[in-house]
Order: structure tokens, then sequence, then C-alpha cells
């Protein structure tokens, strides 16, 4: 047995929801490098021709692109199963009522949070290597906002219940708030948005679109609101007692969050743009995704700084302790990767600033794959201390 299954936390959701991140790294390729006239993304017909008679650099970026995304998106669904199976039988523990009394038991919104991803990876998964699955697609979206309404269900009830018992009994323990940790489930709800959000970009049916709209709305709100009280309620305790220090990579936690809320918006936009006539110009799109990349730098150098101080990654990371919140860190590198080929994309190339596949571009695209490359090998890195197999005493002992 591997060191995950013998000493299970519900943050191991956060290995599958990482592996579902960086195979949407790898689809940021197809999305803005391979042409897709006629539909917001790009689908198994945009990619195909360019596979069978583009160059050859261009034929092993789409391989690239398909392995990755494959290979991802497996792990993604292995550990999702795995971590369900796990969280199953950690529920009828003895030890889980006292972990979900204590602080930690907001952990458990890592469930929803990586299930929204990976109904997500589905549909990349779908679009990517399924023939003739965008003259459905309409059918397909009331399926996806009933599957991610089903998953906020979840999310909004676990959230409910951890809020509703500590303002009933209490036991919420202020100073061991020292960390972001509680922003978890603020992350989880801006998932579910995002998702929601997608019809609203791609449906031609201003019906669906405007449930789209309407519901993608209510779960973003609900997350902003959420990490500003978490942003709040957590600096104190920090001051006070210094960093939790295993719980340091919820530093960066708004990373991913404003990633999520970034695309959430543009898809918001795209959506009121086709279906309602509304008009948002290319700079302000810009300087939208500007602010939100300034955020994620701002929180990603504060993070950093905090976690060399402490010594994180020589304790958790390369040293002999374990900790299931390293997979925390693969989350902003991900969201940066990704965030920064929107910039790029949406709103440096689309509002004339930087020409498209210029040298400038090819260089900011080498820091978003660079970003790719580093969470790929922190991934491996964890897998290996987390889930490969432990020795037989080692196992015996836990």
């Amino acid at each position: 047995m591997s060191h995950a299954a013998t000493k299970y936390s519900p943050l191991y959701f956060l290995a599958s929801l990482g592996m579902g991140g960086l195979s949407v790294t790898f689809f940021m390729y197809l999305f803005f490098w391979v042409p897709h006239p006629g539909q917001p993304v790009p689908v198994f017909e945009d990619v195909w021709p360019v596979l069978t008679g583009g160059t050859l650099l261009q034929q092993a970026m789409v391989l690239i692109a398909w392995a990755g995304i494959a290979f991802f998106a497996f792990h993604n669904i292995k550990l999702l199963i795995f971590n369900l199976r796990k969280y199953a039988e950690f529920k009828r523990s003895e030890g889980f009522e006292a972990f979900a009394q204590s602080n930690a038991g907001s952990q458990v919104l890592a469930m929803p949070l990586a299930l929204a991803m990976t109904v997500n990876v589905g549909f990349i998964l779908g679009l990517t290597f399924v023939p003739g699955l965008w003259s459905i697609v309409e059918y397909m979206f009331p399926a996806a906002i009933v599957a991610f309404l089903a998953i906020g269900y979840i999310a909004l009830r676990q959230l409910g219940h951890f809020i509703a018992s500590r303002l009933h009994s209490g036991g919420f323990n202020c100073s061991a708030n020292n960390s972001f940790a509680q922003m978890l489930p603020a992350f989880a709800l801006s998932m579910i948005g995002v998702g929601l959000a997608a019809p609203a970009a791609m449906s031609t049916t201003i019906v669906t679109s405007g449930i789209s709209l309407v519901l993608s709305t209510f779960f973003i709100t609900a997350a902003v609101l959420l990490a500003l009280v978490v942003l709040v309620m957590s600096i104190r305790p920090m001051l006070e007692h210094g960093v939790n220090v295993e719980a340091a990579p919820t530093l960066m936690v708004v990373i991913p969050i404003m990633t999520v809320i970034g695309i959430a918006l543009l898809r918001q936009g795209h959506g009121l743009h086709v279906n309602f006539d509304s008009h948002t110009t290319d700079a302000d799109t810009m300087m939208t995704l500007t602010r939100l990349l300034s955020v994620q730098v701002l929180f990603g150098l504060f993070g950093l700084a905090v976690m060399s101080r402490v010594g994180y990654l020589a304790r958790f990371v390369t040293g002999r302790e374990t900790s299931a919140g390293s997979y925390a860190l693969v989350c902003p590198g991900v969201a940066l990767s990704v965030m920064t080929q929107f910039w790029l994309n949406k709103g440096l190339v689309a509002a004339g600033l930087v020409a498209k596949f210029s040298v400038a571009y090819w260089a900011i695209s080498a820091v978003a794959v660079g970003f790719q490359i580093a969470m790929i090998v922190l991934v491996w890195m964890l897998a290996t201390k987390h889930f490969r197999p432990l020795p037989q005493g080692a196992v015996a002992a836990a």
C-alpha cells in the first residue's frame, strides 16, 4: 500500500485535481495554436487537418498535446476513483467525527472541487478525440449544467454543514487558522462556477446561455465573498502565531482561484456578446486579465517567500516528511501556466500589443510552458513520495 492509502486525507483529492489541471495545460496548445473557425473552441475536425497536413513542427505539437491530454486525464480519473473509495472508508472510520468537528473539516470540499475538474476534463476529452461532437453539443450543455449543479449542491451542503455546526456550537480554533486553508471551499465554488459558465460562451441557444450566466454568476459571487472573508480572518492568526508550516502552500491558493474566475469572466463576456448584444473591448479584456495576473504574481511571491523561510520544500517535497497538503503546490503553477496563455492570447494579442507567433509571443509562451514543465516534475516527485507502494515493514508500522 502507498502512504496515501495508509494515511488518507481528503486533501488527496488535490492529486486528482492537479492531474486534471495539467491535462488542461496541454489543451491550451490546441486552443491557442490551432485555428478553429466556426466555434469558440477547437474540436477534432480542426486538429486532424493539422496533424495530417501540417508542418513537422505542427504535427509534433498536436501529438504532444494529445498525449498530454490523454495521459493526465487518465490519471485524473484514476486518482478521483481512488479518492472516492478512500473517502467513503474514511467517513466510516472512528476518527472522522473528530476530523469533521475540527478546523480541518472544510477539507471535504476538496471532493466537489475534484469532481468539477473531472467534468471539465471529460468535456476536453470529447472535444479533442470525438469526431462530430460539435454537431450535438447543444444537447450536451443542459446535461453539463445539471452535472455542475449536482456538484454545486454537494459543495453547498458540505459548506453549510461546516459553517452551521460552528455557528451553533462553536469549536472553530481561530488561533490555529494561521494559513489560507479555509480558502479551499471558495476554490471549489469557483471551479463549479467556471464549469457552469461554459455553456454561456459556447451555446447559441439564448435560454441555455442565459441560465448558464445566472448560475455561474451565483457560484462565482459566492466564491469571491467567501475568499474575502477567509482572507481577512486568516491574516491576524498568521501575524500572531506565524504560519502553519504544513499548510504553507495554501498561501498561494488565491492564484488558481484568480485563474478560474478569470476564465469564467471571459466565458460570460463572450456569451453576453454573442447572445445578448453586450460589447467589451479587447483593451478591457487585456486590463482585466492583467489585474488578475498581478494579484497572482503578488500572492506567488508572498507564498514563495514564506515557504522559503520555513523550509517547506526541504521538509515536505524533497525531504522525508510527507503531507497531503503538498499537492496544493501543483494548483498555483498550473493556474499560472493557463493564465499566462490567456493573458497573452486573449489580452496582449487581441489588443494588438503583441503579434501572434512573433518572437515576443513565443517568449511569453515559453514562460507558460515553463510553469507547465515545472508542475509535471513536481507531480512526478509527489506521486513517487505519496503513491509509491511502501515497504512491507512500513505498511505494518503505519
